[in-house]
């Protein structure tokens, strides 16, 4: 009975020493005077990011953030260079890169932090969390996330007289509307078969039941016939001549294309939002989005960004409190009522819905549960290279897209065999 009560007080005063550690722990973080540096590459966030900031310093007075913008052409060079000489950010965005970072051990594993602050990863969709996550190992908290609608014309479905696109729609229905669409005497086409892989192809391609890369990150599927049924879609949509060529979409971008009503029908992101529901003159009163039609299956693809901790940072202690708070529900909210994306903080999305009640915005939140995730592996950029190399031979006509997809499996391979 001693022994017992023995072992119970021992185990009492170890708990009681573990509490008073993690409270003088995080007590040290909130007092310890620093300034954190805080890189992101989206001018059209910094007021969000900047007011997220300073309302954190609010709450711990001794930590100022440090908002550093890198437009995205520059951002990844100037993080590798800084990284590579012993600095960078204490905190930084991440995105499908992640593995390469990862792998190199720029990014600070942050398991261990999830479990002692118990957060609830179940507070963010599954698949975003995935995406972060890296030989079992996770490395962010997800920030937002995007999914990929089908945006429209509503005058130019009105004057051909076509209903708008719903939930029913599939890969016939939106063809027959294309064709519909179309008037050439006019420079009108039904939809732009663009050759980007997040906002086109990549979709199609889960549509089929097909996959860009396995589970297991080893082995491209572009070798499969699901996966090249999903890249058909796009190259019968410019051989039938209702999407303008490749040319044409190089001399004038489907975004450009579609603002100015050339195109009746583009496959884009969420993060257009603004742009079509708000700062283009043209598209804000004049356009709204749905749901992907579906292939085989229905399926649309996530992505998202995430907040990530420099592992040479000189304040992890405060840099994980600060990714605490970003990935948190008030910071998510400041990000919701702009409108710019939507929060990936789960309860917060309706408020990014209402941002722009004149769009049908609750489409990009309904696919979420059909939703595959970006593909991406330590070598994504150099596979990105080689897709591009090949497939804008397809889109083309010089090869057939047969040839090119098998191409891209057989270079993809031996970069992820490298890997």
């Amino acid at each position: 009975m001693k022994k017992s009560l023995l072992k119970i007080s021992v185990l009492v005063v170890s708990v009681l020493m573990i509490l008073t550690f993690s409270l003088a722990a995080a007590t040290t973080a909130a007092e310890k005077k620093v300034t954190l540096t805080y890189s992101i590459w989206d001018s059209k966030q910094l007021p969000s990011m900047e007011t997220i900031a300073n309302n954190f310093t609010e709450l711990y007075p001794n930590i100022t953030i440090k908002v550093e913008l890198t437009p995205w052409a520059q951002y990844w060079m100037k993080l590798d260079t800084s990284i590579t000489a012993g600095g960078g950010p204490d905190v930084f965005w991440m995105n499908v890169f992640m593995p390469k970072y990862a792998s190199n051990g720029v990014i600070l594993p942050i398991d261990d932090k999830i479990e002692a602050d118990n957060i609830d990863l179940g507070n963010y969709p599954e698949a975003l969390v995935e995406l972060y996550n890296y030989d079992g190992k996770q490395y962010a908290l997800p920030k937002d996330f995007d999914t990929i609608g089908l945006w429209y014309n509503k005058m130019l479905f009105d004057a051909a007289g076509i209903k708008y696109p719903d939930e029913t729609w599939d890969w016939n229905t939106v063809t027959d509307a294309a064709k519909k669409l179309t008037d050439t005497s006019k420079g009108i086409y039904g939809i732009a078969a663009r050759r980007t892989g997040q906002e086109g192809y990549y979709n199609t391609i889960a549509q089929a039941g097909g996959f860009v890369l396995s589970p297991d990150k080893k082995t491209s599927g572009y070798d499969k016939p699901e996966t090249i049924a999903g890249l058909k879609f796009w190259i019968d949509l410019i051989e039938a001549g209702v999407s303008p060529t490749i040319q044409q979409m190089t001399d004038t971008s489907p975004v450009s294309l579609f603002e100015s009503g050339k195109v009746a029908m583009l496959y884009d992101g969420s993060w257009m939002a603004i742009e079509y529901g708000k700062t283009n003159e043209y598209t804000k009163d004049k356009v709204d989005v749905a749901v992907l039609p579906k292939g085989v299956k229905q399926a649309v693809i996530i992505h998202g960004l995430g907040y990530c901790i420099n592992a040479k940072t000189k304040n992890p202690e405060e840099a994980w409190l600060f990714v605490q708070y970003l990935g948190g529900k008030e910071a998510a909210v400041v990000q919701a009522e702009t409108g710019t994306v939507i929060p990936a903080f789960k309860g917060t999305q309706e408020l990014w819905v209402e941002s722009m009640p004149s769009l049908n915005l609750k489409v990009f939140i309904d696919m979420l549960s059909y939703s595959v995730p970006l593909a991406g592996s330590i070598n994504t950029p150099k596979w990105w290279d080689v897709e591009t190399k090949y497939f804008t031979q397809a889109w083309t006509g010089k090869i057939s897209i047969e040839d090119a997809a098998k191409q891209v499996a057989t270079e993809m391979n031996a970069l992820l065999s490298a890997e």
